[in-house]
């Protein structure tokens, strides 16, 4: 695992307004770090095309087709 590959862990106050967001809103929510379990992309496979998810250094998320 290289350094810069470690999981991004939300701030307890993000968590704390994403557990009331989430059992508010019916809609399935994941976690990042669940989602991207250490790396930093995965590939999502949509109909036929496969897209990346990337985490920049910043630790903002990146769609690419």
């Amino acid at each position: 695992m290289d350094s810069d590959s470690a999981p991004l862990a939300p701030r307890p106050q993000e968590s704390e307004e994403h557990s009331q967001l989430a059992a508010a809103d019916p809609k399935r929510t994941l976690n990042s770090a669940d989602l991207f379990q250490g790396a930093r992309e995965v590939q999502i496979q949509h109909d036929e095309k496969i897209y990346r998810l990337q985490v920049t250094r910043n630790g903002k998320l990146i769609l690419i087709k």
